[in-house]
């Protein structure tokens, strides 16, 4: 059965606002599972994938550590970059304009349920997207997200970081691809927690700004592809 996946794309939207609308969706799946499980109700949960931009924003992992923020509290409101300690896994990263950022509201019981499986798939929507612009995306071992080279000391670059959070089985948070990211942003963090590696984007990689449009539609197909799903609107 192909599972039907509502998707939206928010546009620039706060971090703090598009969290707090995750933490409403994945509450209405976790708790119409709750009522299910009690034979108080027989409705099925519903999907979303949401896409959108962020203002300038680092955020913190729960295994995250603050020493991995290179700038102090001042600064960070000198430059008007927003800070967020999160409820998903992961070290620091950051999000900010020519990024789009995946957020899957996906009940993987009605998938599978197998959270190393969730993570693979999403890096190998990303992995697909690269690969439709002729760039060889890999994993690299022990480390979650996409990366170029990972194997391949000095160049090893992160282009797509990931952190999720799953409660009975729903998920949320994500996966944030830099498209035509200002990279600088990511010398002022310890990017990920891993200091001995880079980050790049799309950008930077093909030598020419890329068409956000055509990312999102990219990643749209191919996540319909890897998951066996439908998005709708």
């Amino acid at each position: 059965m192909v599972e039907r996946i509502f998707f939206r794309d928010l546009g620039v939207i706060e971090y703090g606002e598009a969290w707090k609308l995750q933490e409403e969706l994945l509450l209405q799946n976790t708790s119409l599972k709750i009522r299910v499980a009690k034979g108080e109700d027989t409705g099925e949960t519903t999907h979303h994938l949401l896409f959108c931009e962020h203002p300038a924003v680092y955020t913190l992992g729960k295994s995250g550590k603050e020493e991995h923020v290179l700038i102090s509290q001042e600064e960070l409101a000198e430059r008007n970059i927003a800070y967020y300690p999160t409820n998903r896994g992961g070290d620091i990263t950051f999000h900010g304009p020519g990024q789009v950022v995946g957020y899957p509201i996906i009940d993987l019981e009605r998938f599978f349920t197998d959270i190393g499986k969730y993570l693979r798939h999403l890096e190998d929507v990303i992995i697909l997207t690269l690969r439709d612009y002729g760039i060889d995306g890999a994993r690299s071992q022990g480390e979650t997200g996409v990366w170029i080279e990972p194997d391949v000391k000095m160049k090893a670059r992160k282009i797509c970081a990931m952190g999720v959070r799953c409660s009975r089985w729903v998920t949320m948070h994500g996966f944030a691809l830099n498209v035509n990211t200002d990279l600088d942003y990511f010398s002022l963090i310890v990017p990920c927690g891993i200091p001995d590696k880079q980050v790049t984007s799309l950008q930077k990689e093909l030598g020419r700004k890329v068409d956000m449009e055509e990312v999102k539609q990219l990643l749209k197909k191919n996540f319909e592809n890897v998951f066996h799903a439908q998005l709708v609107s």
